[in-house]
């Protein structure tokens, strides 16, 4: 969590860190002018690109297909704003309550220098480091990281961590900036914390707000913890490397990160050490599979802008929402429910995916099992028997009824149109040997079955069991044969109930026979 106020006391400060020049962050490239400016034209006029967090970031590692998403974050295009313009405004998002019960708790276990932060560093990860001094040479170094612009404060973080490995010494960074290279563009990511141990060793620090019961934590909270972690960690290697290099000491990242939560039901801090190496490797490799961003930008037709035109107030979209859907539109998507909880336009991707027929809206899960199968269309088709190649003989198209929401698809969540005049596409041949293809058929063939056996007709016997219910009028229990008379109801008339007869009573109602239900008074 981000606690832009929060700034630890100033205990001591390098003498060659009051000043730096910013540049470029350390491992990373400034993209071209003319990168920029197409950027800068995808935003809009005078618009400030908004930044990216590790959450945004680790979610867009874990769809690397999406283009939409990479290239909207690359231009640091508003997604929440422009999702409301488009008239599918997010739910996603974290509540007030949750920020600041989160910067309460940040604020407390930072005090006194960090004082209570580096003691769970050393329990959990370090026990065999000194520990640090209270004053002196030995003492706790929380370098000023202050500078202007993200660019300046990341390369005043990386300036503090090269001095810091020299030095030797406990040095804690409060909210350092960090860059990671995102499509061909630079990202910039705020970490809670970064200590630097004395034998050259980073480590991460993640403060949450979620409580840690009896030792344990939400198994879903402390996925997410760890894949913004692994953010962290991916931005901190290419500075370690280039401290390495200047100060001849070896500079290691360490792959396993503090988390530091609520002890229990009280305010107190616990930390806990999480192995994050395999959310490491998913989140390099999946950020490395990202399409450029200038790639991207130069396939999009001329013109192509996100630009809201705001009104006066600066908060009043006055574009009308066809352009920006046309915009929108022209850059492929990768839907997945999972999209719901981590992007803001996921109820717009939702619903075009949905008129498409793309299997993508039914889960990852369910896209994988059915191969090459991408529309609903084209599985309904390879569903049924007479469908394509069930003669054995090689696939061909198999005519299937389209219908008004069903459209080419182009890409999972792509807003593609075509032309009313085109031909009706049929769906796509299928190999009849497909895994997949035999699988939809064999589990057709299976309710068929069911469904057959089921409507099997009942012999008289069993239909004497069974209670029938009359067409007019409530319904009433048979009466056994040996047992007294009961008037029944006509069909072509109200039941008229009769004075009793000379004879036995009628029997009263026991647990094991109901009583028979009369008609109400009203009815008569």
């Amino acid at each position: 969590m981000s606690v832009p106020d929060a700034r630890l006391r100033q205990v001591n400060v390098f003498r060659d860190s009051r000043a730096v020049a910013a540049g470029p962050p350390v491992g990373q490239a400034l993209p071209s002018s003319s990168l920029r400016q197409r950027l800068s034209e995808l935003r809009g006029p005078g618009v400030r690109p908004r930044s990216l967090d590790a959450r945004a970031l680790a979610a867009l590692a874990a769809n690397p297909g999406c283009r939409r998403r990479a290239l909207l974050d690359g231009a640091g295009v508003d997604k929440g704003a422009l999702a409301g313009a488009l008239g599918s405004p997010t739910g996603y998002g974290q509540s007030q309550f949750a920020f600041v019960r989160g910067n309460v708790f940040e604020a407390r276990v930072k005090t006194d220098g960090g004082a209570e932060l580096l003691r769970l560093v050393r329990e959990r990860l370090d026990p065999g480091s000194p520990p640090p001094e209270p004053e002196g040479p030995g003492a706790v170094a929380t370098p000023d990281l202050s500078a202007a612009g993200p660019e300046g404060r990341a390369a005043r973080t990386a300036l503090a961590l090269r001095e810091a490995t020299a030095a030797g010494g406990w040095t804690l960074l409060d909210h350092p900036m960090l860059a990671v290279d995102v499509a061909g563009s630079p990202a910039y990511v705020e970490p809670d914390a970064v200590v630097v141990h004395p034998d050259g060793i980073w480590t991460v620090v993640e403060i949450k707000s979620f409580p840690m019961i009896d030792g344990s934590a939400d198994a879903a909270k402390v996925g997410a913890a760890a894949r913004q972690a692994a953010v962290y960690v991916l931005a901190l290697e290419p500075v370690a490397a280039h401290a390495a290099a200047h100060t001849g000491r070896p500079v290691r990242v360490r792959d396993r990160v503090l988390l530091v939560c609520p002890k229990d039901f009280s305010n107190l801090p616990t930390a806990a050490a999480v192995d994050i190496r395999k959310q490491l490797a998913t989140t390099r490799r999946q950020l490395a599979r990202l399409t450029r961003v200038e790639e991207i930008a130069a396939a999009l037709p001329e013109g192509t802008t996100f630009d809201l035109r705001l009104a006066d107030d600066g908060k009043t979209p006055t574009r009308p929402a066809q352009e920006l859907a046309a915009a929108v539109g022209a850059v492929g998507a990768a839907y997945a429910p999972e999209c719901l909880a981590a992007c803001e336009l996921a109820f717009h991707c939702r619903k075009h995916a949905r008129q498409e027929g793309a299997v993508e809206a039914l889960g990852r899960g369910v896209r994988g099992e059915l191969g090459g199968l991408r529309t609903i269309e084209e599985v309904l088709a390879a569903a049924r028997p007479e469908g394509p190649g069930s003669d054995g003989s090689p696939g061909t198209p198999c005519e299937v009824p389209r219908t008004e929401a069903a459209v080419p698809s182009v890409g999972a969540g792509s807003d593609a149109r075509t032309d009313p005049d085109a031909p009706t596409r049929s769906p796509a041949p299928t190999n009849p040997h497909d895994p997949a293809v035999l699988a939809l058929r064999r589990a057709a063939a299976l309710r068929a079955e069911a469904l057959a056996s089921a409507a099997v007709p009942q012999t008289p016997t069993e239909a004497l069991h069974v209670p029938q219910t009359p067409t007019e009028g409530p319904s009433v229990p048979q009466i056994p044969a040996d047992g007294p008379s009961v008037p029944q109801t006509p069909a072509d008339g109200p039941y008229v109930p009769q004075p009793p007869a000379e004879g036995p009573s009628l029997p009263r109602a026991t647990a094991e026979e109901p009583a028979v239900p009369h008609p109400r008074a009203e009815e008569a």
